[in-house]
């Protein structure tokens, strides 16, 4: 048979493609995170006295934004990775082609489908949401976003499937530093050389939303534009053997990706049952006004889900990295391995999620007010929704793994029963605890999802429960012990360093930090704890560290 690979390209094992891969996405990632972040710095500032209004608009317009932009990608992306991948592994070249193309054309209809949508839909949309006239126009800016980034993201599923995902985390970057550094400027212009409408200044935020899609989409057809001539040559050495009808493969996916949009929208979902209660039940409870309304929203939602979506995103991706090899141990029926593989991931999330959400907990005062104004009922909102990120970061980690052993109605059927937890407590709370009630309304609700889920897992997997509640509770017990120096810190640090400005919190929340991540380094490495997580390999960084 003739190889069809390239003569000039040398070949790389499957270990040196994963160490690459992992690497890129790595820094596509935590890049896109971070500049997902920082942007609020500037941004803040240039609102001034709108800021909590004008974030309550970009959150609330998000938060439709996403779950509009998971059902119109349908799960596509990842599918059509895995199955370019598979084509190409056998030397089907046409074939992934043919189902790239095919997969073009289905995202370009449903981005059109969806973008009506979302458009016509924006003013009644904004109307239940309590946002009034002024969400609509932010909410229309982003229905533009949703006609490209579906197309957007099947390329950078297709190139994922050629194992060559430089591509897509180089795009990734290029999509946040457009979208950020579009959604700056236009703020910049309007509030401090322009009119200060701060609804023409989210409108713009919103649309810097479609300006990133754009750069990103230049960026992966450039490159792909590069692969073309080696594709197509390799697609007519083909054997067309496989005859694919991508038509009923696309569909048969879509159905197929339903459990996994409706789980994968989970946190979205509860994002937006907030949305949708919270200001209506106030207006009949309260007597605050519709702007005020809109600002305790943005203290509850909008502001703490930005620092919080980061830490858990690192969290849940450095315990699901083990999640392909679930399935694999699943499939293989080898239940001792799965068993370990559950506890370990388990063990992972809470070793990076302790001390994260414990740290920001304690420093939730300066961290409001570096990124965006000092505000004692905003501190300690961030420190509530903070301790809700230990639930919703479980939720979609053990929700990922119920899905791993292809326990889909499972993990639906339990997502539901705790959002239904989450309606039934939701305007109680709300009438009791004011900002704080759908935040405790979603911890109930998780939680109960959580427990749901851990339950199955135990069931199908049979992980040791008590082996991995002891270390739950040894981490906890070094995150408090982390706690406690770091609080010294703040203290002592604290009487040099105000939290009321924001460079000065900037460097106290450095500074405590940096006796945190000590402190914890040193204690987990001291009892071995890292040994069994992360493996033998970290007893070098014990030597090195004259630990005993």
């Amino acid at each position: 048979m003739m190889n069809n690979k390239d003569p000039e390209t040398p070949e790389l094992t499957n270990e040196d493609k994963m160490a690459r891969g992992s690497a890129w996405m790595t820094i596509g990632n935590i890049g896109s995170r971070l500049l997902g972040v920082l942007y609020l710095l500037p941004w803040i500032y240039w609102l001034g006295d709108d800021a909590l209004p004008a974030n309550a608009l970009f959150g609330m317009s998000y938060n439709v934004y996403a779950l509009f932009l998971m059902i119109s990608t349908a799960g596509l992306p990842s599918a059509i990775a895995k199955q370019v991948s598979y084509y190409n592994s056998i030397n089907e070249y046409r074939a992934s082609q043919k189902l790239f193309m095919r997969a073009m054309q289905l995202m370009l209809g449903l981005g059109v489908v969806f973008a009506v949508i979302m458009y016509v839909a924006a003013p009644a949309l904004a109307r239940n949401a309590g946002g009034g006239v002024e969400l609509i126009p932010s909410m229309r800016s982003l229905s533009v976003a949703i006609l490209v980034i579906p197309l957007m993201s099947v390329i950078r599923g297709y190139f994922q499937g050629l194992q060559n995902v430089a591509p897509y985390a180089i795009s990734q970057l290029v999509e946040q530093v457009a979208r950020v550094g579009y959604m700056l400027v236009a703020t910049f212009i309007i509030m401090r050389l322009g009119s200060g409408d701060y609804v023409a200044a989210v409108t713009q935020s919103t649309f810097a939303a479609f300006i990133g899609a754009l750069a990103s989409i230049a960026v992966l057809l450039y490159y792909y534009k590069k692969e073309k001539g080696r594709l197509d040559v390799l697609a007519e050495m083909s054997p067309g053997n496989v005859k694919v009808n991508t038509t009923k493969l696309l569909l048969q996916t879509i159905r197929e990706a339903i459990p996994f949009i409706i789980v994968g929208s989970g946190i979205t979902i509860y994002k937006m049952v907030d949305q949708y209660t919270f200001i209506s039940t106030m207006e009949r409870f309260t007597e605050y006004s519709n702007q005020q309304l809109k600002s305790l929203f943005a203290l509850f939602s909008s502001n703490p889900d930005k620092l919080i979506m980061v830490v858990i995103g690192l969290a849940t991706s450095l315990a699901t990295v083990g999640l392909p090899l679930v399935t694999e141990a699943f499939a293989k029926k080898d239940r001792p391995a799965l068993a370990k593989l559950v506890s370990n991931n388990l063990q992972l999330y809470t070793f990076v999620m302790f001390p994260s959400t414990f740290g920001m907990m304690l420093l939730a005062y300066p961290l409001n007010t570096l990124f965006y104004q000092p505000n004692r009922l905003g501190a300690n909102l961030l420190i509530a929704v903070s301790f809700s990120g230990l639930f919703l970061g479980l939720f979609m980690l053990t929700s990922s793994m119920l899905q791993g052993i292809y326990e889909n109605p499972s993990a639906v059927l339990y997502f539901v029963i705790g959002l239904a937890v989450k309606f039934l407590t939701q305007t109680v709370l709300i009438y009791l605890l004011e900002s704080y009630g759908p935040v405790v309304s979603t911890i109930l609700g998780f939680s109960v999802t959580c427990f749901l889920n851990l339950r199955k897992l135990h069931k199908k997997t049979g992980f040791d429960i008590g082996l991995t509640l002891r270390r739950a509770v040894l981490i906890f017990l070094l995150s408090m012990v982390m706690v406690v120096f770091a609080a010294i810190a703040r203290g002592i640090f604290g009487i040099m360093f105000t939290q009321e400005r924001k460079v000065q919190s900037f460097i106290l929340i450095v500074l405590v930090a940096i006796v945190g991540i000590l402190v914890y380094l040193y204690t987990t490495l001291k009892v071995r704890l890292v040994d069994k997580l992360l493996g033998a390999r970290v007893a070098s960084l014990r030597t090195k560290l004259k630990i005993k």
